[in-house]
């Protein structure tokens, strides 16, 4: 038998590398990991932690004349986003710091370069250096993609936004996904004015269409200017596009940029033929799997039709000893998924016990104001699969209301006429990223709609009409 390097090499190290690589490790396994950025992956610098720091900051926004509704005299306040970027990278570095921690104290090598494969049991890092290896992981995640449109190269994409020096005044958003209603929410909570572009007809698209609804108006109440049906045509600084693209009809094709060289403010105008002058543009209009120049497809390794890394139920790829796991294989893209798909792929190759992935009701949230909390299928969904009965609230609930707020909240379960399983959950409402996590339990147990009835309500609080809900609104 040959011998390698290691037993376990692996590409990436964000959270679904490291898990796995620390769990290769406990079994006694000879484990190292190369990681060309920072050790945390997106989630930890680039995603989900730093994100959601900025959720709760553009949160405080409202919270003044909210105190001031209950009595508590409270001024308006000012937003200082030199001093939070400050506390946020100070925290992402501290975080960073416990990820590479974790790996040295679980014994495995790190490497903090690039790295590529050049054999089925071989790796290349940036130096030169070759590692052999009995197993490859990639766990190289996803980037966010820049379109092919007239002046993108002037617009961010997600990754910058955590890096900016100043906040713009002004800022359009392209694109209607998760990460686009997420930034528009916590922009314009931090005082920006945001202008959001979404080509399609509801943002949103694959959620539960009255639940996304119900988030597209709660972000136009609050003063998003969301343009649905509408896609950049051209784009540019202000001078140089209005003297020669935008003063154009907008049934003109797409168009080449004006001099790029002049500066000041942006301009965009939809394929609606609404313009728009703002300080910045963010592009949010998809991401796509990290595989380039890491010489799979060479060794035998199939890639999708967006570069993703085909492989099976257990991870596997075509090349027997590579295997792939998160947003690099672009099945359920979700940290919390990488993760488990982490740990399934060390107890199949290194615990010896065959653990299959499992996809199946996932919860979700999207941390919009008010969030969306999801698990299971949504209406339309079921019904395109069997009779259902659908029981679902909504009102105004009694903080906001007390507060003058017509802000409004969904409580929605979707149930199977035929085995009164609850197939699906939907909540739109302050924390229903908290509610969704403890309702899941219960639609990933297969709980009936009897199941709910026979839970006592906590009362008062949103979440109890999951309980109380007793005539369906809909069957069908």
């Amino acid at each position: 038998m040959a011998a390698f390097d290691c037993e376990l090499f692996v590409i990436g190290g964000g959270s679904g590398g490291v898990r796995a690589a620390r769990m290769a490790a406990a079994t006694g396994a000879r484990v190292q990991l190369a990681e060309a950025s920072r050790m945390g992956g997106t989630c930890v610098i680039r995603g989900c932690v730093p994100k959601k720091l900025m959720v709760y900051a553009s949160g405080f926004r409202e919270m003044p004349a909210e105190a001031r509704a209950y009595g508590w005299d409270m001024p308006e306040g000012r937003f200082d986003w030199p001093a939070f970027r400050a506390s946020l990278h100070a925290e992402l570095d501290r975080l960073e710091g416990v990820y590479r921690r974790l790996l040295q104290g679980s014994g495995v090598t790190i490497h903090d370069t690039h790295a590529r494969v050049t054999d089925p049991h071989e790796v290349e890092l940036a130096d030169g250096r070759r590692i052999s290896a009995k197993h490859i992981l990639i766990a190289t995640g996803g980037r966010p993609e820049r379109p092919d449109t007239p002046g993108a190269q002037f617009g961010m994409v997600s990754d910058d936004v955590f890096l900016m020096d100043r906040l713009p005044a002004s800022v359009l958003i392209v694109g209607g996904g998760f990460i686009a209603c997420e930034m528009a929410c916590i922009l314009q909570g931090m005082g920006v004015r945001v202008t959001q572009f979404y080509r399609g007809a509801q943002i949103l698209r694959g959620f539960d269409d009255e639940a996304r609804g119900i988030v597209a108006e709660a972000m136009k109440a609050r003063g998003i200017d969301l343009h649905l049906g509408a896609n950049v045509q051209a784009m540019g600084h202000s001078a140089a596009l209005r003297e020669s693209v935008l003063d154009g009809p907008a049934s003109e094709p797409l168009v080449a940029l004006a001099d790029t060289a002049r500066g000041g403010p942006l301009s965009a105008r939809s394929t609606t033929g609404f313009v728009c002058d703002v300080d910045a543009i963010l592009f949010a209009t998809g991401r796509r799997p990290n595989t380039a120049g890491l010489g799979l497809e060479e060794i035998g390794v199939r890639l999708g039709r967006r570069g993703e890394v085909v492989v099976d139920a257990f991870s596997q790829t075509a090349v027997p000893s590579v295997y792939a796991i998160g947003d690099v294989t672009n099945r359920v893209n979700l940290t919390p998924v990488a993760i488990r798909e982490g740990m399934a792929f060390s107890r199949t190759v290194f615990e010896g016990v065959p653990t299959p992935v499992d996809h199946d009701l996932i919860p979700m949230a999207v941390f919009t104001r008010p969030e969306l909390g999801t698990v299971g299928l949504t209406e339309e969904a079921a019904r395109d699969e069997e009779e259902i009965e659908v029981y679902a609230t909504s009102f105004r609930p009694m903080r906001s209301a007390f507060a003058g707020s017509d802000e409004r909240v969904l409580m929605k379960l979707i149930v199977s006429a035929a085995t009164r399983r609850v197939l699906g959950c939907h909540i739109v409402a302050p924390d229903a990223g908290e509610m969704i996590q403890l309702a899941a339990i219960a639609v990933k147990m297969g709980a009936t709609k009897e199941d709910f009835d026979r839970t006592v309500a906590v009362h008062p609080t949103m979440a109890e009409e999951l309980v109380t809900m007793r005539a369906p609104v809909r069957r069908g």
